[in-house]
């Protein structure tokens, strides 16, 4: 019998097929198949497909749609289909896509539907007890009947129920539960041949993968909950097939390994060509404008510069406040750099303000520095909320909920019509109320200087130090050099009712949370007169009178507050004069988002959508993403790039190292992959790995939603972020195109240093190409282990392209 280290081992590395998951009121998009990025893109969607049963490309009627559309070059289509190896009629492979699809959907020769094998009933018992059970110990702080022992671990709680659980058999292992799970598991086990194990171990953990996945999440990362209530994948697993022994169900592997949908090679094919046709609008369009930037005039200091999230929501704004006024705009990550631990000032919980691959590095928390205007927001604040919890607890308390409604009567019912009818009246009303209550950034500050003090682990505040570090990051990144008297940094959040979606329209990267602490921490840093100077030594002239602001943007109503507490007076007219044209910049998007939704009526149609409990989509979120362009914003300031690029500052000239490419390429640039990975599995097979429909969607225990009553969690995102109707796809399925600006061998020098990057590249999750000013502003296209080609606007000539690598060399 195998140690328990080996069977810890194995169920470790059977986890990798499933991604990790967060919870949903702190959202992180991921690559729902994570596990298979060491594969190739092809090889990864195949073994997927059979392991989760979900599809890897988009269907024949997306491709067909994007064709129709012209977002499909025929002779790119062509090429890609000749190469391939099919010589037919686009028109005839969609045909028999559609075809093969319905015939291995509808199931095999003999007829018999998928899913309703007895293998598949067995494993639904399995996993209607087990979700019951999970979703009891897993919530966070929403019930109010907790399930008992949860302090001793999940599967020691589970030992103490399942013996009381009517809808599981007496019979099997689970009469008499060992204390240890790997003692439960090898038993369980024992039947079967030991090289069976790591199959078995890969079908159970991908037979609930959301579940899993938040397993997995829990256990790895750690937080307040798991702590209090510990679960682990061993202890999961140990219940799980405990469960089976109890049905009498066989769990010896039944899938067969990777195969190939026949169709799947006319599909990457459309999907090569579309992906092909996007990229070479982007690129030409960077090449022409690199080519312009070099007989460009210099211009004079802007009125202002504001920095933006590289967030793709960013681009539209960022067009409209450039055409408000002598503006300028630089994009950069929404963090802004600072890896910190943020507890606002009425926050419950302090949450991790940075992408999860980065860990805190320090504990920020607010303090106030008005008196009064604290006492009036705590007294008005602390009245609403006791008045909450006395009606949550009528509400959810089986004794009281039938009579407070009763009690309640038609003004509750008024209440909520006019909540659905007349959203943004009510949102007024709110509005003005709120007008009476103090902002909570109107009397607080961060605590940005160093307190020679501990919350935890982390230290509280920032050396003058790391100050200089962050501040000369950024600058460095974004490849600054001159200074407005108003630099902005602005983060930003979304704003939305009833949706439990919510975190995921906030920053993507950084676990739902919102942007503005963060630039208020930076600006804070840059405004410190020792930092000014230390930044002068680096290299960043900051002149005397330049003031730097914190803001945050809404993505939901487009709104723009300028957190402007510290700004003196004699940059009072400087400030009016842009929070005036932040107004028009405003009109401007809120109008152009509405009309991507197919409605109109601007910014009052925006806080509708913001206010109304019954919205499902009150915006499209990252939507639409499908580039990632690192360069100057003169590449694009002249561009629509409708809302579907990424959009980071960098100037090669001032980064002849490298280094602020590399920081780049290996940050920003997996995030966003990360990113375009999820809208994209999302959208090609949403019932596998997205959320399905809000409407039917429940949350549970503020970990995530079900569809229905029960079953597994949903990983990914719902129709609504991803469709413009009923099978009418907004979000165009398309891997994420990068465009770099700079020497082609300097970005080579960063993938050569950093294998990870490398096969993303190689195994086609990603595409790059670079835009090389040094050469002409002539384009190169990332092909394989570090070779570069010229892409040609005639995709005949393709085998007529000379040798990247010689071309790169000269």
């Amino acid at each position: 019998m195998s140690t328990d280290s080996t069977i810890q081992d194995r169920i470790d590395d059977a986890a990798d097929v499933v991604g990790s998951l967060w919870p949903i009121h702190s959202f992180v998009t991921a690559n729902p198949l994570a596990g298979f990025e060491n594969q190739p893109f092809e090889d990864a969607v195949a073994q997927a497909a059979t392991l989760l049963g979900g599809r890897g490309y988009p269907s024949a009627d997306t491709f067909r749609r994007a064709l129709d559309a012209g977002q499909i070059d025929r002779e790119r289509l062509e090429s890609a289909l000749a190469d391939a190896g099919y010589d037919a009629d686009p028109e005839a492979l969609l045909d028999r896509m559609t075809e093969e699809t319905a015939r291995v959907t509808d199931g095999g020769e003999d007829g018999t539907a998928a899913g309703t094998t007895d293998a598949a009933d067995a494993s639904a018992r399995v996993d209607r007890v087990l979700s019951k059970w999970l979703s009891a110990f897993l919530e966070e702080g929403s019930a109010h009947w907790s399930m008992p022992n949860r302090d001793a671990g999940f599967y020691s709680a589970f030992r103490g129920v399942v013996a009381h659980d009517g809808a599981v058999p007496d019979d099997g292992i689970v009469t008499d539960l060992p204390a240890d799970p790997i003692e439960t598991i090898a038993a369980v086990l024992e039947p079967y041949p030991e090289s069976q194990w790591p199959v078995v171990f890969e079908e159970q953990l991908a037979a609930l993968p959301g579940w899993t996945g938040f397993v997995k999440h829990r256990a790895e990362r750690g937080s307040e909950w798991q702590e209090a209530h510990p679960i682990s994948l061993e202890g999961y697993l140990a219940a799980r097939l405990a469960l089976h022994d109890a049905f009498g169900n066989d769990v010896e592997p039944t899938v067969e390994r990777a195969e190939t949908h026949p169709t799947d090679g006319i599909a990457q094919a459309f999907l090569e060509a579309w992906e092909a046709t996007y990229r070479g609008e982007v690129v030409d369009s960077v090449a022409a404008a690199s080519e312009s930037m070099a007989d460009a005039d210099p211009t004079g200091r802007p009125d202002a510069q504001l920095v933006f999230c590289i967030d793709t929501r960013s681009e539209v704004v960022r067009r409209h406040v450039e055409a408000a006024g002598d503006y300028e705009t630089h994009g950069y990550a929404g963090f802004f750099g600072v890896p910190m631990r943020y507890e606002g000032y009425d926050a419950d919980v302090a949450v991790d303000a940075c992408p999860p691959i980065l860990d805190p590095q320090h504990h920020v928390t607010d303090h106030a520095t008005d008196d009064d205007a604290r006492d009036r927001y705590e007294g008005l604040t602390g009245l609403c909320a006791a008045a909450d919890e006395v009606v949550e607890t009528l509400e959810a308390n089986a004794a009281t909920a039938y009579g407070y409604v009763e009690s309640a009567g038609s003004g509750y019912g008024l209440a909520l019509a006019a909540r659905t009818l007349v959203p943004h009246r009510v949102r007024d009303a709110f509005g003005a109320l709120a007008d009476r209550v103090p902002d909570v950034h109107e009397f607080t500050d961060p605590v940005v200087d160093h307190q020679h003090t501990y919350a935890g682990d982390l230290p509280v505040g920032l050396t003058p130090d790391e100050k200089v570090e962050y501040a000369a990051g950024a600058f460095e990144l974004m490849g600054w050099e001159e200074f407005a008297r108003l630099v902005v940094f602005t983060g930003h959040a979304s704003e939305t009712a009833n949706n439990p979606h919510a975190a995921s329209l906030d920053c993507g990267a950084c676990a739902g949370n919102p942007g503005g602490p963060n630039a208020r921490v930076l600006a804070a840093s840059c405004n410190d007169p020792e930092v000014k100077v230390a930044l002068r030594d680096r290299g960043f002239d900051v002149p005397d009178d330049t003031v730097f602001v914190a803001a945050e943007h809404n993505t939901t109503t487009d709104e723009i507050t300028l957190y402007d507490a510290a700004v003196p007076e004699s940059h009072a007219e400087d400030l009016a004069a842009l929070r005036a044209d932040l107004e028009v910049a405003r009109e401007g998007a809120a109008a152009e988002r509405v009309a991507s939704m197919g409605t109109n009526g601007g910014v009052r149609e925006t806080e509708r959508r913001a206010a109304n409990w019954a919205e499902t989509r009150p915006e499209w979120g990252l939507a639409g993403n499908a580039s990632f362009v690192v360069g100057p914003r003169d590449l694009t300031s002249d561009v629509d790039l409708d809302g579907r690029a990424f959009l980071h500052s960098y100037d090669h000239s001032t980064d002849p190292d490298g280094d602020a490419l590399e920081s780049i390429l290996t940050g920003p640039m997996v995030v966003t992959q990360w990113i375009n990975t999820q809208y994209y599995f999302s959208t090609v097979d949403n019932a596998v790995y997205g959320s399905g429909s809000k409407v039917t969607q429940n949350p549970v225990g503020n970990v995530g939603v079900y569809q229905g009553n029960g079953g597994d969690l949903m990983t990914g995102l719902p129709l609504q972020s991803l469709l413009a109707a009923d099978d009418v796809p907004h979000h165009q399925p398309l891997r994420l195109s990068v465009v770099v600006h700079a020497p082609v061998d300097r970005v080579t020098s960063v993938l050569a240093a950093h294998e990870h990057l490398q096969g993303l590249l190689d195994d086609d999750w990603l595409s790059l190409s670079v835009v090389d000013p040094t050469q002409d502003h002539r384009a190169f296209h990332y092909d394989e282990a570090l070779e570069w080609t010229e892409p040609f606007e005639d995709a005949s000539t393709v085998d007529a392209r000379p040798d990247a690598s010689a071309v790169a060399d000269d």
